[in-house]
Order: C-alpha cells, then structure tokens, then sequence
C-alpha cells in the first residue's frame, strides 16, 4: 500500500506512522486523515507489530491542526460526518495496539486533539500545545472539549481552550497532558524505551487493560470495577498467565503467546 501524505514503516515489533506534510507543518487536511486510518488498519493487522507511534516529519511540528483551507469550505453536514476528525481519533484510541504519540514540535489545534488520542504522550522540549480553534469562531470539536478536560481537569482545560493559548512542553508535564518531557535528540530513544517495556507485557493484558481503562473510566466506579473484574477472569485463564507467572517462578523471561 502507497501513501503521499504519511510514512508507515515498521522497525522490530514498532510500527510508526508519520504526517509527511513539513511545507505546512504536517497540517492534518481530508486526505491525510484517510490514510491514517489505512496506515492504522494496515498497521493492526500486522501481527508482528506490538505498539504504534505516531510523530510528524521533521523537528518543527508534530502536526499543527486542520488544513485551514479545506476547514472554510465545511458544512454542517461535515462536521456529522462518521469519518470526521473526530471519528478518526476514535479509531485510535479505541486501538487494540498500544499507542504513542511522539511529539516532536507544534501540536496544535487537530494535531493537540491526535496526541490526546494516543494512550501516551512523549514531548520533546520544543513541543508547543494549543487549541486555538476559537480563534476561527469554532470549537475543538475531534475530542478537544472532551479528552482534555478529562486529562488536565476541567479547569485548565476551559483556560487553554477560551484564551486559545499555546503551552509549554515543561507546562504540559506540569498538568499530565504528557508523561515525559526530553531533549529533541532523545525523542526517539525514549519512545523506543518506552515501547520496549510495553511490548515485554503479556499481549492480552494490555490489550484488557486499555479496555478497563478507556471504558471504566466513562463510566461509574462500580461498572467499571465489574469490567475490570470480567477482564482479570479472561486472563486469569489464559495461557500467558500461566507462562508469566511460571516464568517468575524459574526467574527467566517469560515467552508470551497472546493466547
């Protein structure tokens, strides 16, 4: 499968997609979000694959928004639509795979909303963070209003979103929008780190454990421990729960299966 507006490439067990758009700063227009979600599927499906990272092309901008000409021309009818921006970022981060977004400069607008859907956020020093989308007489509307809210509190994420401000790398850290904050030079070293030690994990239980988190955390405390009690029953009878705790028993690493 070609692509013109990203790159998909898999190194190991990482698979990586990245917004090839530096002349407009990996702007996020109708084409470009399609073949993420090819990329994705492709992505997906490949058994080999472990965890998916996304990052954009360059060291300027992990992906600074909305294509803005392509923005003016939207309708009502647009913004309904199932494969919106909005319901891109819900296919990742409903993503079986690990995600991460490795931010390497401006995530702005769009661009902010695609790290929020990734499970986790790496920031280089320069990453910027914004939603200026009021600016346009719009709202964040592909999980800005919903995802930061939930991630910075309902407090900061009025803030950012009313004055349109842009953040900090440092200041993003500060209020858990990102987990880890390195040196440009690190970025990648550090993601693939952070993968590695993912990707030693039993299969099912991350795959469960997004499940557990993403949906309990939606709903009351008490469903979501039911839901969290259900997942715990499918591991407890599985075969890399018996490989993973005969393997601590005999001190060596344990070969997982994902079955």
């Amino acid at each position: 499968m070609s692509f013109e507006k990203i790159e998909v490439k898999t190194i190991g067990k990482l698979g990586y997609i990245t917004i090839d758009r530096p002349e407009v700063r990996n702007a996020l227009n109708r084409e470009t979000l399609e073949e993420i979600v090819k990329g994705l599927d492709l992505l997906s499906k490949n058994e080999e694959v472990g965890c998916i990272i996304f990052t954009g092309k360059g060291e300027k901008s992990f992906a600074a928004g909305a294509d803005i000409k392509q923005l003016r021309e939207r309708t009502a009818i647009d913004a309904l639509n199932p494969f919106s921006m909005q319901g891109v970022y819900d296919i990742i981060e409903n993503c079986e795979k690990p995600t991460i977004a490795m931010v390497n400069g401006y995530a702005l607008g769009g661009g902010c909303e695609l790290a929020m859907a990734c499970d986790i956020r790496i920031a280089s020093t320069n990453a910027k963070f914004g939603l200026p989308e009021l600016n346009l007489s719009i709202i964040p509307s592909a999980g800005g209003t919903q995802r930061l809210a939930r991630l910075v509190g309902k407090g900061k994420a009025l803030e950012m979103i009313l004055t349109g401000k842009m953040i900090s790398a440092e200041e993003a850290l500060q209020f858990g929008l990102v987990s880890d904050v390195v040196e440009f030079d690190e970025l990648n070293r550090t993601v693939d780190q952070l993968a590695s030690q993912i990707l030693n994990k039993g299969p099912l239980a991350v795959k469960l454990a997004k499940i557990a988190v993403n949906y309990g955390t939606e709903a009351d405390i008490k469903t979501g421990l039911v839901l969290e009690k259900l997942s715990q029953a499918v591991l407890f009878s599985s075969e890399d729960k018996n490989e993973g705790t005969q393997a601590f028993i005999e001190k060596r690493k344990p070969n997982f299966q994902g079955k």
